[in-house]
């Protein structure tokens, strides 16, 4: 067996980086067992790792305070924390990334009262803006001090822009594609032929050529093209969400989404919010941040009631998309809301329940009720916001939904 140089010259640097390596794993764990594991792991904290160390442990060490630096200081409950939480919000901002600073901000919510804490406006103005910190301060609602409540408007604006600038270009390109092919003409330019559905229908037109080699072409007797979308409307969406506290991060979704539908001339778009309550939103709508403080997360849930109104604003059912946006736990009248479904299908509308809007997973939510609109034909699942222009635009043309294989 023979090695040769760059085989010999590879083995020496993996034996200069397998300590390297080792000792990183060591650091990693040493961080993610907290002071116990400064015995196990034998590894010594640099500064920065101390400080890291810290914010871990104010967090996920038993109660210590937040804003602490390391070290055996560990203290129960939190106090006048307020400036000590500050800090503790501009560390993990320093020492993590932006998707881990995300994380470490929810937990806080749930394990250190930060939601309270959140009525401030020096507390509002040092955490990381996102989907989830959004619901919160929704969810707060009436809560809210004058002095906070401008600080609050500017943070869910950042997010609302974030994800704009994300979705909408995507979104409007998608859904005119979709429009201009759902509009078909017998008389197509050339460059306006849908050759695909033109082949299909001209088959039987099918004529050997000479030569006998089995060659042969299809003779379009009848083309078939994408018509062009004018600015009259072509299509009525109805977004009807849950707002009940569980949809916090769909609720924020749909409101980009409908500022961005109702954008296009094409399209006419409604966008209502229920808990046991119906909100009609609108005509707020031009601005999706004046959309989210119109909601008002948490309370009961009935689905029926809020179908029932969709249904009473339908004047055109067979060009009209209902999508329903909710984990389906009705606290109302549960066969009048899947009879009303089974109506709104039966007069020609397109009828869409997604059980989330959001990047959050397999959401929980009622199987029991799932299954039931499973039944009628509707299309039944969870949608994250990056596949719901496609969802639109598949339903737009009627053609079968993308579904996913997760999450339904």
């Amino acid at each position: 067996m023979t090695t040769d140089r760059a085989d010999i010259e590879e083995r020496v640097r993996d034996m200069d980086t397998a300590p390297a390596a080792e000792d990183e794993r060591l650091r990693r764990w040493r961080l993610v067992l907290g002071a116990d594991g400064a015995d196990s792991t034998g590894h010594e904290l640099t500064a920065r790792d101390a400080a890291m160390d810290g914010a871990l442990t104010a967090l996920y060490g038993g109660g210590r305070k937040p804003g602490g630096r390391g070290g055996a200081d560990r203290s129960a409950g939190l106090g006048a924390s307020a400036p000590g939480m500050a800090r503790w919000l501009g560390d993990i901002r320093t020492y993590f990334p932006s998707s881990v600073v995300q994380v470490m901000q929810r937990d806080a919510m749930d394990r250190l009262g930060l939601a309270a804490l959140l009525l401030e406006p020096e507390m509002l103005e040092a955490v990381e803006p996102d989907v989830h910190l959004v619901g919160t301060l929704l969810s707060l609602g009436k809560a809210m001090p004058e002095t906070t409540k401008e600080t609050a408007r500017a943070v869910v604006r950042k997010v609302v822009e974030d994800l704009e600038r994300r979705l909408a270009t995507r979104t409007r390109a998608t859904l005119t594609g979709a429009l201009d092919r759902s509009a078909r003409s017998r008389r197509p330019r050339h460059r306006d032929v849908d050759w695909d559905r033109t082949i299909r229908a001209n088959l039987r037109n099918y004529v050997s050529l000479p030569g006998g080699d089995g060659a042969g072409t299809v003779v379009p007797e009848r083309l078939i093209g994408y018509g062009r979308t004018d600015r009259s409307v072509k299509k009525d969406v109805i977004l009807c969400v849950d707002q009940s506290g569980s949809m916090a991060a769909s609720v924020v979704h749909a409101a980009v989404f409908g500022a961005v539908l109702a954008s296009m001339r094409a399209l006419a778009t409604r966008l209502v919010v229920f808990d046991t309550a119906v909100v009609d939103l609108t005509d707020q709508l031009d601005d999706p941040v004046d959309v989210l403080f119109g909601t008002q997360l948490g309370g009961g849930t009935d689905i029926n009631r809020a179908l029932a109104y969709c249904q009473s604003r339908i004047t055109r059912p067979a060009d009209t998309l209902v999508v329903l946006v909710s984990d389906l736990h009705e606290g109302g009248i549960r066969d009048e809301m899947v009879e009303r479904a089974a109506a709104m299908k039966a007069s020609g509308v397109q009828f869409v329940a997604l059980l989330a809007l959001s990047d959050e997973g397999t959401p929980s939510y009622d199987r029991e009720h799932a299954a039931a609109l499973g039944a009628l034909g509707a299309p039944v699942f969870a949608c994250t916001p990056d596949l719901f222009p496609e969802i639109m635009a598949a339903a737009i043309e009627k053609r079968p939904l993308p579904i996913p294989d997760t999450g339904r």
